[in-house]
């Protein structure tokens, strides 16, 4: 199977949930051995994801809070780089984040694969939210910013999408992605236990180097990088938890203790393996020329 990223071969290192994780030789890119097909994404983030628990969510929209906080936060990020202005939220789901780069003078739209997700975001909210894929998105607006919050990871053509989202971004626009850091100390210590190895769900595991490797061959550079503040419910986390926990030993005893957590208390998530990157669209000609000049 050939690397996403470069297209060069790669090898399965470890299984995950049954699939194959696979690590690129050339870029050192890891994903999942999973074959999709059209019908993959409305299968794996149907109704039973914002409120089955396991991989999902047990509850999403009782996270409306911490994840409209979560969009503020990115807002309130934002400005140190670039005024507010038209973005596109890809994975919008109910709104929420949306809504808290909303609050911070951001013009919103989102798009979001759960029909009832989007409703919600557009009946409840206000927030126009489409329902469907990124990789089926026509617009003729492009946008001051596209943001990618959790999503990257889970994009069933992952070339594809990222090319709509260049296609949707202005000339000296930007993308907004948070994701998994695969080479985190987090990652590193739980190794295969790791929580982000839940295919199908999730099908790419990125670290800074190679997310910034991605972006380039779309003409996008590097601007900043960081560990963003993220909160999660402890229903949330028990959920997360006890799903990884299954089949371990002392799992069963592990996932005991974790019940007497509190549904809604919001916890602070304190390890290293998240990150995101805002990374600029560069003028494509100039980018060519300087890959000429770096050819010996």
């Amino acid at each position: 199977m050939l690397c996403p990223i470069c297209n060069q071969s790669s090898q399965v290192t470890f299984t995950a949930h049954g699939y194959g994780i696979r690590d690129c030789s050339a870029c050192h890119h890891r994903f999942a051995d999973v074959s999709v097909d059209a019908t993959h994404t409305q299968q794996v983030y149907d109704d039973q994801y914002f409120q089955g628990g396991g991989a999902g969510y047990p509850d999403y929209l009782g996270e409306a809070r911490i994840l409209r906080n979560h969009g503020r936060w990115y807002g309130k990020r934002l400005a140190n780089y670039l005024s507010a202005g038209t973005m596109l939220d890809v994975g919008a789901a109910a709104g929420f984040v949306l809504q808290g780069f909303m609050d911070c003078g951001w013009q919103g739209h989102g798009i979001e694969p759960n029909p009832k997700m989007a409703s919600y975001a557009r009946e409840t909210l206000g927030i126009p939210v489409q329902a469907g894929a990124l990789e089926n998105l026509q617009t003729t607006e492009p946008y001051d910013l596209v943001s990618m919050i959790q999503v990257v990871a889970h994009f069933a053509d992952l070339r594809r999408a990222l090319q709509v989202a260049c296609d949707a971004t202005k000339p000296s626009g930007y993308w907004l992605i948070e994701t998994w850091n695969k080479d985190s100390l987090a990652a590193r210590f739980f190794g295969q236990n790791w929580h982000e190895y839940s295919p199908p769900s999730v099908l790419h595991w990125f670290s800074p180097t190679t997310l910034k490797s991605l972006a380039a061959q779309y003409g996008f550079r590097e601007v900043a990088c960081g560990r963003p503040s993220k909160w999660i419910n402890g229903g949330h986390a028990k959920s997360l938890l006890q799903y990884k926990l299954e089949g371990i030993p002392l799992g069963n005893q592990a996932g005991r203790l974790l019940n007497l957590l509190p549904e809604y208390l919001p916890l602070p998530y304190l390890a290293d393996d998240l990150f995101w990157m805002l990374l600029r669209k560069e003028d494509l000609p100039q980018i060519r020329q300087m890959n000429a000049d770096a050819v010996p």
